[in-house]
């Protein structure tokens, strides 16, 4: 399965996400405030996209609307507190990926 996690900048939360899952699954990460905001061809490639918080979501329908129909997004919740590689963000992204399944 193709996931793409998706948060603001792309330096911590997905970035880490991405890391994390990558012997799980076929992992990309990218950030919607950075200097190369995710894509629509990354969104497409994706099979399910995962947001960190809801807004980002709410973006995504925003920019991309016709894609946004037809993908899957979940929302894990994860506040923007952790920095890259955190064990506490690692530990949470963990059991939300966990609950998914």
């Amino acid at each position: 399965m193709k996931v793409l996690f998706i948060c603001n900048q792309n330096e911590n939360r997905s970035k880490t996400a991405e890391e994390l899952f990558k012997d799980r699954f076929e992992t990309k990460s990218a950030g919607l405030y950075n200097k190369k905001p995710v894509t629509k061809s990354q969104l497409e490639w994706a099979d399910v996209i995962i947001v960190m918080e809801d807004l980002q979501r709410k973006e995504l329908a925003k920019r991309f609307p016709d894609l946004y129909l037809g993908k899957r997004i979940i929302s894990l919740d994860v506040p923007d507190i952790y920095r890259y590689g955190q064990d506490s963000l690692k530990s949470m992204l963990k059991s939300k990926i966990k609950a998914l399944a």
